[in-house]
């Protein structure tokens, strides 16, 4: 029997594909049977929409680390001003850069905003100095270095 709930939405996905992503957003290594059981649906029925969810790029699961455990006890939000037409080739040349763990264009003061984790407020100069202001069209920055965070959601 379907229900209302599970007829495929805009996004091309229906309410059982929302509930197994829900499932394992709370934890990615959650059995297909486990799920399966909450949804009262079949395992394999999981597994293939699983299989399928992966192919379509809407999930992917990764390991999150947790960067202080990992001695990086330095981030910072850096706000990017680039030079002229250079914007696209300035945003993949940060890109390459391995502190950056995120990097994003943007409409406002910045062009540019990267997250970037270093182990230490020395390590952060350094890639400052050493490493971003050497990109040819990077203009200037600012750069906000996170104190606490207060939330952090993965969607």
């Amino acid at each position: 029997m379907v229900n209302a709930s599970d007829i495929t939405r805009a996004d091309g996905l229906d309410a059982i594909d929302h509930k197994i992503i829900a499932a394992l957003q709370q934890d990615g290594r959650m059995a297909f049977a486990q799920i399966a059981e909450q949804l009262n649906v079949s395992p394999g029925m999981i597994r293939v929409r699983y299989n399928h969810l992966v192919e379509m790029g809407v999930l992917r699961i990764v390991a999150i680390t947790d960067p202080l455990r990992m001695g990086y006890n330095t981030m910072a939000l850096i706000g990017i001003k680039t030079e002229g037409e250079k914007l696209l080739d300035v945003a993949d040349r940060i890109a390459q850069l391995d502190e950056v763990i995120y990097l994003i264009l943007v409409s406002g003061s910045y062009d540019i905003i990267a997250e970037v984790m270093c182990r230490d407020q020395h390590h952060l100069l350094q890639f400052l100095t050493d490493r971003l202001y050497q990109i040819d069209g990077v203009r200037e920055s600012e750069s906000f270095i996170h104190l606490k965070i207060v939330k952090e959601v993965y969607f």
